[in-house]
This record gives structure tokens, sequence and C-alpha cells, in this order.
């Protein structure tokens, strides 16, 4: 995205190059040929919004290290482009009564004047435009660092109740397993106790029949 950038730069340096020069022979023009030069500045300083308008789009997509150097240069350029637009107007006004044979040119070269001040107007809302944008774009980029802050919170937490659910199943079946074996004890206590029971009724039928028996011989 950089290199892109980079090329959009050239072409604007370039193209500022060439509105430098154009204002320049305009301010020293004299004849009605300043018609075709004031129609070429024109048209250059709608291709450098154009470019500007090109460079913001590319600056979004920047990555972050560079987003600043680049969002600085970009405004530099705004700035630029403002002060030859304003140099044009000013050159443009300059002795327009001495340089046009009727009132009905001079009528019309003060109609495009405003309509270049419109332009001016249009250029300077479109950089208030972008920087929204700009700030739009860092609210949106924060917000969503924002949220996968809060899903790297949210999965962490997610592990920790997963981990908690593992310890209490294991800790569930070893209390099953406990309680199992805690039964099988009370089973065989209940049995000893049955067969010891049975062997001490035994035991003392024993001796009643014994004793039955002496007593009769």
């Amino acid at each position: 995205m950089v290199s892109i950038f980079e090329d959009y730069e050239q072409q604007y340096s370039v193209l500022t190059a060439e509105l430098t020069a154009q204002i320049g022979l305009l301010t020293a023009s004299a004849s009605k040929d300043r018609r075709q030069l004031i129609s070429k500045i024109e048209k250059h300083v709608e291709e450098a919004q154009e470019l500007i308008e090109q460079m913001d789009l590319e600056v979004r997509e920047v990555e972050s290290s560079k987003k600043h150097r680049c969002k600085t240069r970009l405004d530099c350029y705004r700035a630029e482009l403002k002060r030859l637009t304003l140099e044009y107007i000013k050159a443009r006004s300059v002795k327009q009564e001495a340089l046009y044979d009727s009132a009905e040119e001079l009528r019309d070269i003060r109609i495009n004047n405003d309509q270049k001040q419109k332009l001016l107007d249009n250029a300077e809302t479109l950089e208030r435009t972008g920087r929204k944008l700009n700030d739009g774009y860092r609210v949106v980029v924060e917000t969503q660092e924002i949220g996968n802050q809060v899903l790297r919170d949210l999965s962490d937490q997610r592990e920790t109740i997963q981990r908690s659910r593992a310890r209490l199943r294991d800790t569930g079946e070893e209390l099953s397993r406990s309680s199992r074996i805690l039964n099988s004890m009370l089973v065989r206590a209940v049995q000893q106790k049955v067969i010891l029971y049975t062997v001490a009724a035994c035991f003392i039928a024993f001796i009643c029949v014994g004793l039955y028996f002496g007593f009769h011989d």
C-alpha cells in the first residue's frame, strides 16, 4: 500500500510543480492567452484534488507504524493545494479590466472567479470531511481493538470455566468411587454381624441342648 501511496505522491509533485509554473505565467501574462492557461490550471487543480482523495483512501490501508507519517504528509499536500488555489485566484483577478475587450467578457471571468471560490470552499469542506473520516476510522480501529481484547478475555474465562468443570467432574467421580467403597464396607460389616449372631445363636443352642440332656441323665 505504501508503494501506491508513493506513486500518488510522485504524480502530485509533478502536478503541483506544473501548477506553480502555470500560476507564475498567469501572474505575468497580459494577453488573452490567459484563457487557455486558466483552463489548464483549473484542470490541474481538479486532478490534484483527485490525487489527494486517492492518497486519503490509501492511507487508511497503510500499516499502523507508517500511518501517522503518511497522514502528516497528506495534510501538507492539502495545505499546499489550498495555497496554490489561493495564489491562482489572486493571479487570475489581477488587472482583469485591462485584459478583456468588453464588460461581458469581464463579467464571465468574474462569474468564473465565483465558481473558483466555490471550488475552494468545496476543497475546504473536503478537507474537513477527510479529517472526520480519519477520526471515524480511528474510532472504528480502537473499537475493534477493544472488541478483540474482550473476545480474548472471554476466551480465557471460558477456558477457566472448562477447567473448573473438569475438576468438578473428577471430584464427582472420586466421590462416587468413595461412596461405592463405603457401601461395600457397610455390606461386609452387616454380613459379618449376621455371621457372628448366627454363630452365637448356634453356640447358645448347643449349650441349651447340653444342659437339657445333662439334667435328664
